[in-house]
Formats: C-alpha cells, sequence, structure tokens
C-alpha cells in the first residue's frame, strides 16, 4: 500500500526570462517569448527573445534585443502618436524628419542674417514640430496622401481658429515647397482639395461670432486711470501710434525722439517703414516711466524702451514656444478697468486708431503711421508724406480720445488748420 506522502506533482518548468540589456532599455521581456511594450494602454511586440522546443521556450542567440529595439524604434513615432505604424517602402526617399531638419536649417540661417525674425523662425519650429508628430519622423514624404492632409487639417481645426488655421496651412505647405524647389522630392506633393485655407465666408462668419473687438474712447481713459506706469506709457504707444505688442515690447531707443516728438519705427514682422507724432500726454508717460525702468538683464535689453520688472524683453520668442507678458496684464487691467470682454487683447488699441483716424480721409498718412503697404500704381508716384498730414493723423485720434476741441490743428510748420482746411 504506497503512502500518500509520497505522491509527486509534475510541475511545469520555470521560465527564464532574460534581462534588460541595459537599465533604460525600452523594452520587457514577455513570457510568449516576444519582446514588448505597453504604450497608449495597447501592448506591443517588437521581434523574439526565445521560441519554444521540447515543450520549453529556449532562449534565442544574443536574446534578439538588437533587432527587437530597431524595429521599436522604427514604430516608436507612430505608436506614441496614436496611429498604427506604416509598412517599411523598399528604397530609399526623403523621410519627414530630414525635410524638417533641412527646412530648418535653411531658415535659421535666414533668422541669423536677419532675413526673418526669431517670431517668424519660432513659427516655422512650431510647423515642422506639428509635421512630425502628425506624420513620424521615419514617414516618407512621397508616402503621404490628401487623405494623411486632411486628417492634419482636421486636427488644426480642432485646436484653432479659421486665423491660425489658414495662416500654419501656408506654413505646412511652404515645408514641402521647400523639398521641391531644392530637388530633394522627385514629384509635387499632393494635398488633395481639403488641404486648404478657410474660405472668406468662414472668415467673416467668424469675425461676426467673435463681435466687436473695438475699444471705445471711453473705455480706453479707464483703462488709462486703472494702468501702471509701464502699461499708461503702453497703452498711449498702442493707441497714439498703432502699435502691436509686439511692436511695443521691441521698440528701441534708437527709434525714439522725445526731444521732438517722433516715433520712426518699422514694423518688426515687414520692415514696412512706419512714422507717427506723438502726443504731449504719450512723451510724458514714456519719460515718466524711464525714470522708473528696471535695469537691463542685459546689453539686447538694454536697447529696449520698454522691459518687464526683472529687466528682460516683455515679449521673449523661443524655440519652445512665446512668452508674451503684455497679454496677460493687459487682460487683468481691462477687467479692472470694467471694459474686458471676450476676445478683447492689446491689438485692439490698433483697430481703434485706424477707426477714428480713417475720419481724417488722408489713407496714405494712415498707411504710414500704421506701416501698411500700399501696392497700387498710385503709390509708386508718392515720394513722401509731409509731416504735416502725419501731425494732423495724431491730432485726430488724440481729440477723439481725449475729447478735446477738434476744429483746429497745428503742423509742423505752424500753419492752423481748421476742420475745413483741405489736405495737402
Amino acid at each position: 500500500m504506497s503512502n500518500s506522502s509520497e505522491r509527486r506533482t509534475s510541475r511545469k518548468p520555470k521560465l527564464v526570462k532574460p534581462p534588460k540589456p541595459y537599465d533604460d532599455f525600452p523594452l520587457t521581456p514577455h513570457a510568449s517569448g516576444t519582446w514588448m511594450k505597453k504604450i497608449k494602454g495597447k501592448i506591443r511586440y517588437f521581434g523574439r527573445w526565445g521560441r519554444r522546443g521540447d515543450g520549453k521556450m529556449q532562449r534565442i542567440d544574443g536574446d534578439g534585443w538588437q533587432a527587437a529595439l530597431e524595429l521599436y524604434k522604427a514604430q516608436a513615432d507612430d505608436l506614441h502618436a496614436g496611429r498604427e505604424p506604416r509598412a517599411k517602402q523598399d528604397g530609399e526617399g526623403l523621410t519627414v524628419g530630414v525635410l524638417c531638419n533641412h527646412f530648418l536649417t535653411a531658415k535659421l540661417r535666414k533668422k541669423d542674417s536677419g532675413e526673418i525674425t526669431r517670431r517668424t523662425f519660432c513659427e516655422y519650429k512650431t510647423t515642422t514640430d506639428l509635421l512630425v508628430s502628425k506624420f513620424g519622423s521615419h514617414r516618407r514624404v512621397d508616402d503621404i496622401t490628401p487623405g494623411d492632409f486632411e486628417s492634419l487639417r482636421a486636427d488644426m481645426a480642432e485646436k484653432w481658429g479659421p486665423t491660425r488655421l489658414g495662416k500654419i496651412i501656408t506654413f505646412v505647405k511652404s515645408v514641402f515647397r521647400y523639398a521641391e524647389k531644392n530637388d530633394l522630392i522627385g514629384k509635387p506633393v499632393r494635398y488633395g482639395s481639403e488641404f486648404a485655407k478657410p474660405d472668406k465666408a468662414v472668415m467673416r462668419r467668424h469675425k461676426t461670432a467673435k463681435g466687436n473687438k473695438a475699444l471705445t474712447a471711453e473705455q480706453i481713459r479707464k483703462m488709462l486711470d486703472a494702468a501702471d506706469t509701464l502699461y499708461r506709457a503702453l497703452i498711449l504707444v498702442g493707441i497714439n501710434a498703432a502699435y502691436g505688442n509686439h511692436d511695443c515690447a521691441a521698440l528701441p531707443f534708437e527709434s525714439l525722439d522725445l526731444k521732438e516728438g517722433w516715433i520712426d519705427f518699422p514694423r518688426p514682422k515687414t520692415s514696412i517703414e512706419r512714422r507717427c507724432k506723438l502726443w504731449p500726454e504719450t512723451t510724458e508717460a514714456i519719460q515718466a516711466w524711464l525714470a522708473v525702468r528696471p535695469t537691463p538683464k542685459d546689453d539686447e535689453a538694454a536697447k529696449l524702451v520698454f522691459l518687464t520688472e526683472r529687466g528682460t524683453p516683455l515679449i521673449r520668442e523661443t524655440e519652445s514656444g512665446r512668452t508674451d507678458n503684455i497679454v496677460q496684464t493687459f487682460t487683468a487691467l481691462c477687467k479692472a478697468a470694467k471694459v474686458h470682454s471676450a476676445g478683447l487683447g492689446f491689438y485692439a488699441l490698433r483697430r481703434a486708431f485706424r477707426t477714428s483716424a480713417d475720419a481724417t480721409l488722408d489713407r496714405a498718412a494712415c498707411d504710414l503711421v500704421m506701416g501698411h503697404s500700399d501696392p497700387s500704381m498710385g503709390a509708386h508716384y508718392v515720394q513722401g508724406i509731409d509731416d504735416a498730414r502725419l501731425e494732423r493723423v495724431a491730432e485726430h485720434v488724440r481729440q477723439w480720445l481725449f475729447e478735446v476741441d477738434p476744429k483746429n490743428w497745428t503742423t509742423a510748420e505752424g500753419v492752423i488748420l481748421s476742420e475745413e482746411s483741405p489736405m495737402e
């Protein structure tokens, strides 16, 4: 009679998985004999470390980790972005990552030579980051289909309004036009019918939905009353000279003549000439700011009129993004002055200037103040605009804002022009 204690139970041999070849190896050995990684909640497999034989798992030579790692690297961009990886194609071809590197290198050279601004370069960098994120750095350019561009546009439309959407679509096309013009690809990229900027009807509906973003004279006066020394000067420059927040942040001392009361500062993003007569109130506000202006942090900041309390530029452009101190503080100021509304920003001062200045009926002078170009044939025959006309525009907006007597203007030549006087 056998003793029950002597009975044996059959057990499966213990599975011995291979160790990771180094500490931060991205894959983990799975019991199925494969290397795996959990990505976005789903287990993905990349090659084998072992195969079953004689009823047990046997490790293969070298554990197969190098081949598994190469496969993971080839598919990682797609998988981590939530895309199914494309099968590799035979032959060589330009990839999205290589194209973006070529494109950014060319634009970096233009930035370094002063041909484009840092702001524009950062926009290009944002665009190339978007392409790599959407398509993957290893995706061949000639493998991108109209359907891919349609999907990209849909993603962008979820994040941005029509204006921003149209701008980035233009930037995306400029990346691929670079490839075409520099013989990096053999045939033009196919965008399809849907990868286009929003049409004018969409832009009009969007503008109507956002409502009126203009500031009234009363609202601007309330903001001036609530502003500190810095923002009183910024607001007055914004409404007096039609400057946006980037214009104010980039204004250098060399463009400012407080003694005579003029600003000559080409627009940073277009380099189009601008000239404006400063009001006495604006000159006084700038002088008050300069009396308390912080010590600049470096030589570049020392060239600028307006700085943060830390002595740095009010707007800073880096490859990782843009920091705009004016936007944040201006919104808080609007709320404090009880004039805040959705979509209202510093640029509203520029709109208010033009709305008021247009009543002078001197479009050429208004364009010169704002830095707008005139593409018409007639503009080629205009050799200059008298300062008297610029003074008239400035004084008209001043009278609108402060509600002073609108009957007379004094020009640079000391001539009194009444409202009924014809403009030169």
